[in-house]
């Protein structure tokens, strides 16, 4: 006989169908949503991702499978905190809760009830805030106010699940009081309310019902119970369920003392088994007939009993769509599943690409940053280089205007002619002090300018009062006070009229020196009637020749840095006149207050 058992046993365990098996409902419908699931993981839409995994665990969660209900919230869940979605954040943390506290995980029920309760508008706040003080370890008065203000709110909001959920609390803190009337009036009005529209509640409320009238040896009241939910629509319409509380009125009978009318209920559930192709549930029935054949001492019942399910079992195993639905569902699971581990690796792929990319573009900020700061460094260098380098020009004198003038002093003197040269020096040296006061400046006041060339003019003319007279013409809607110029820049042409040019006529020459506003630029005209350029050089000596001078390169160079570092436009013309003596030089560049 323990052999026939075992190999019974060992049969249905390589046939697949050790554990409990799914309705096709159940299946079919995780089946969907893994499609649905499939198209939101290609698509990236998280939303759709979560509402998929929020109605898998809906779909087991309603046919009392809480382990993966849970499991399926929970990843639901993290996919709206991740979008911060508030509205799903509350729906899915409030059925995490539920399902945790079927499976009576309280701590992580309460967690989620309150993570409901933080992002729940005030109308629903109150419901998950009560679920938490129910659920805490506070007094029974104190759980019995949270229960009845749910049963308030949901009869407001007319929502039977809730209402139903609340009577059935309520009889769980009657029974602690050890109220079992009032237990009993609870769940009879939670059934009531659940019967019709919450067949998986329904079976739950009655399953708590009749264990209330067992554990307190009412067992007539538990058979009437059980027999009720028997004649139920859902239960009549679903044969697993049928075999099941079949099963559980015969256990009623068996603690009742009632052995034989147990014996009838498990044979009727065997039987429709048998006729439905319910594996499993054929299994559970013959081995409570077993137990109670072995109790009784009626081996040959046993033995029959067996021969005939072995009989039986390769039919109903083809006949158990059960089994099928049992795989189609595993291999939907392992496919969520597949579908979860190519997403995850995705994600880390595309999470490395980004940390390269992050890292390459931070490496070309760098890059481009360092370049931005060598450059600007280069550049203020550059600039500093030529503001130094135009201060050194400013500051340069030609030398023979410096020694010339020393020989004139020094003539007077030999001359014993004193006042002419105190007079001299003391031009010379007020000269002098104005270069150097404004040889820090780039540009300085245009009547400062017009005075250092003046004073400049007088020196020249004092030294030459023979060669040539001069005129200094300014154009009269010039602000000479405002107006900044150049400083020194005209100063190496005079000196060219005169020394290169005025000073070899034989008669008296003129020199004129204008300035004049032509719209936005100051022009400036030097002109002579000296021997011009190309004479000029024509009576070099050799010696003159030989030396490099100092004076127009000096000039040159400093109007190009200008032009460089102030975007002035600074334009020299310089040229022989034509059919007549002389150099006429013409500058210009624009106005400016600065």
């Amino acid at each position: 006989m323990k052999m026939l058992r075992l190999f019974v046993y060992f049969f249905l365990m390589i046939s697949g169908n050790t554990m409990y098996s799914q309705s096709n409902k159940v299946a079919q419908e995780v089946r969907v949503q893994s499609k649905k699931l499939e198209k939101a993981v290609d698509t990236k839409d998280e939303s759709a991702q979560a509402d998929s995994y929020y109605n898998i665990g809906e779909t087991f969660f309603n046919d009392g499978n809480f382990r993966k209900s849970e499991d399926y919230y929970t990843k639901a869940k993290n996919i709206y905190e991740k979008l911060n979605d508030k509205q799903n954040i509350e729906k899915v943390s409030r059925k995490l809760a539920q399902s945790q506290e079927k499976q009576n995980k309280i701590k992580p029920a309460i967690s989620n009830y309150s993570r409901a309760a933080e992002v729940s508008p005030p109308k629903s706040r109150m419901l998950n805030t009560n679920d938490v003080t129910r659920l805490s370890p506070n007094s029974s008065e104190s759980k019995e106010e949270a229960i009845q203000s749910n049963i308030r709110l949901s009869e407001k909001e007319n929502d039977k699940g809730e209402l139903a959920a609340s009577y059935s609390q309520m009889a769980d803190v009657n029974i602690q009081q050890n109220n079992i009337p009032e237990a009993e009036a609870n769940l009879s009005s939670a059934y009531k309310i659940s019967q019709k529209e919450a067949p998986q509640q329904a079976l739950e409320i009655n399953q708590k019902l009749t264990d209330l009238y067992v554990d307190n040896k009412k067992f007539d009241k538990a058979i009437e119970a059980k027999k009720k939910i028997l004649k139920e629509d859902f239960v009549k319409e679903n044969s697993r369920k049928q075999i099941q509380q079949i099963r559980e009125l015969a256990d009623i009978y068996i603690k009742k003392n009632d052995p034989q009318e147990a014996i009838d209920l498990l044979k009727k559930s065997y039987a429709i088994a048998l006729e439905k192709g319910h594996t499993l549930e054929a299994q559970k029935s013959v081995e409570k007939l077993d137990s109670l054949y072995l109790v009784s001492e009626n081996t040959d019942a046993s033995v029959n009993l067996y021969r005939d399910f072995l009989g039986k079992l390769p039919q109903l195993l083809s006949k158990d769509k059960s089994l099928v639905d049992e795989k189609i569902l595993e291999d939907t699971e392992q496919r969520i599943t597949q579908l979860e581990k190519e997403k995850e690796l995705k994600d880390e792929l595309i999470r490395k690409k980004n940390v390269f990319n992050y890292g390459l573009i931070a490496a070309l900020v760098i890059l481009t940053g360092l370049m931005i700061f060598i450059f600007r460094t280069l550049k203020k260098v550059q600039v500093k280089n030529k503001k130094i380098a135009l201060q050194s020009l400013r500051r340069e004198m030609n030398p023979h205007f410096i020694f010339n003038s020393l020989n004139s002093v020094n003539h007077f003197i030999a001359m014993n002619n004193e006042l002419e040269a105190n007079q001299y020096l003391t031009k010379f040296s007020k000269l002098m002090r104005g270069v150097m006061e404004n040889s820090t400046e780039d540009f300085i006041p245009f009547q400062q300018e017009l005075d250092l060339l003046q004073n400049y003019l007088t020196l020249e003319k004092t030294r030459f009062s023979d060669k040539f007279d001069y005129e200094i013409d300014v154009d009269e809607s010039l602000n000479t006070h405002s107006l900044k110029v150049p400083g020194m820049l005209i100063q190496p042409f005079l000196e060219n009229a005169v020394w290169h040019g005025l000073r070899y006529r034989s008669t008296k020459g003129f020199l004129t020196l204008r300035f004049e506003k032509e719209n936005q630029y100051l022009k400036i005209k030097i002109e002579d009637n000296g021997i011009g350029i190309e004479e000029s050089k024509k009576q070099k000596t050799e010696h003159q020749k030989a030396r490099k001078g100092r004076g127009m390169k000096n000039t040159l160079e400093r109007i190009a840095l200008l032009n460089d570092l102030y975007h002035q436009d600074i334009h020299c013309n310089i040229t022989d006149k034509k059919n007549t003596e002389g150099v006429l030089v013409e500058i210009k560049y624009k106005l400016t207050d600065k």
